[in-house]
């Protein structure tokens, strides 16, 4: 019970965010330097060492999900694949996007897999502003897009083939979808699909289909496969799957189903690969279907079952957290203690202000993956698939 109060209280949690802003802006600016003076040189290198500049900022949320809060993650993979493929190649992960821990949970499984720093996904093009994680995924090569797709095609074309020529195995994350799930986005997802005739899924979106076609051609002879990913939250758990469960110490237990597909199965033609992205949210959706009705993937989606597995934890999450603990959060916590306690009214609203701006940029972190404070896209009928 001491524990459970330890990892609730707001000023362990203003920890965190004096840790993970600092340290993250820190990394930020080390990034930046190297992007550009070493990157137009040795772009290898570059690669080599922003591997761990990476590792360092997202490992503090993978601590997160993995010790703070005692999550699992159960896989559900055909094991010969995964002991031979996964990890040791570059692949196209394409993954629903349901849920608020959806991309923590994908970071959480690469730390497994001994490839955090070589996470790299598609993102709105305004992220790459943010400070932490939009300034280091710029420097990572993340593709940002406009959601114009005259201008996107251009981008996906030139980052893509750069990310396919990576010197260490690397994931290229894709939500198809757009826009994470909720009922509304659904409801007009239905009803674009009755209008084009087009599959009509349960418990996903409509997926739009350009990025991902796009995307194929700069892959071919560098990227073996693409990864088939649905993950789901037992509706039944005692807590939801958000990052504010996590940050509070609640464990959740999400369950990932993952297929590989080898790239030479992949249909050729622009009009095919659409039908093929199409088919593949189908095969989710009879997942997903059975998952929510049984708690099984396989119990009504006539899907071949797999047994499921866990991996370890890996400690390195801990040592990380605990070494910019004891270089940021202590001194600076030190310094706004004497501010606050200096008895000049000056210096207490120094330190008050910068404990108020840390909480702000708390808060506004997590309520960016909130799914009733995110996105508007898809909540109107679009005029194409994209």
């Amino acid at each position: 019970m001491n524990i459970l109060k330890l990892k609730q209280s707001r000023i362990i949690h203003l920890c965190f965010a004096i840790t993970f802003f600092t340290s993250g802006v820190i990394v930020n600016l080390i990034q930046c330097f190297f992007y550009l003076t070493l990157r137009p040189f040795n772009r290898r290198l570059y690669r080599k060492l922003n591997w761990y500049f990476c590792f360092t900022i997202y490992s503090q949320l993978v601590f997160l999900g993995d010790w703070w809060s005692g999550s699992r993650i159960i896989f559900y993979v055909d094991r010969e694949d995964f002991d031979k493929y996964f990890g040791k190649e570059h692949s196209y992960c394409v993954m629903n996007h349901t849920y608020e821990i959806d991309w923590l949970v994908g970071w959480m499984i690469c730390d497994r897999l001994h490839m955090l720093g070589n996470c790299k996904a598609y993102a709105k093009k305004v992220v790459q502003y943010i400070p932490v994680l939009g300034w280091g995924w710029k420097c990572s090569e993340f593709v940002f897009l406009e959601r114009s797709f005259d201008k996107d095609k251009r981008v996906i074309d030139t980052q893509v083939t750069e990310l396919a020529e990576h010197p260490d195995p690397m994931w290229l994350l894709l939500f198809p979808e757009g826009t994470r799930f909720t009922p509304t986005k659904h409801k007009i997802s239905l009803e674009f699909a009755r209008q084009k005739n087009l599959p009509e899924l349960k418990h996903h979106l409509l997926p739009r289909t350009k990025g991902f076609t796009a995307s194929l051609p700069s892959m071919k002879g560098k990227v073996p496969a693409i990864y088939d990913n649905e993950i789901c939250f037992n509706e039944n758990d005692p807590y939801k799957p958000t990052i504010r469960n996590m940050l509070f110490g609640r464990p959740v237990t999400a369950h990932i189903y993952m297929r590989r597909i080898p790239l030479e199965d992949v249909p050729q033609t622009e009009r095919e690969q659409e039908d093929f992205l199409r088919e593949m949210f189908v095969r989710k959706d009879k997942l997903k279907d059975s998952f929510a009705k049984t708690g099984d993937f396989f119990a009504t989606s006539g899907i071949s079952r797999v047994e499921p597995f866990e991996l370890e934890r890996r400690i390195n999450s801990v040592i990380n957290i605990v070494v910019w603990v004891a270089l940021i959060c202590f001194p600076m916590v030190y310094y706004l203690i004497k501010l606050l306690f200096s008895g000049e009214l000056l210096y207490f609203s120094i330190g008050a202000s910068i404990i108020g701006a840390f909480y702000l940029l708390l808060n506004k972190t997590i309520g960016m993956s909130e799914i009733d404070k995110g996105s508007s896209y898809g909540t109107n009928t679009p005029k194409k698939v994209a």
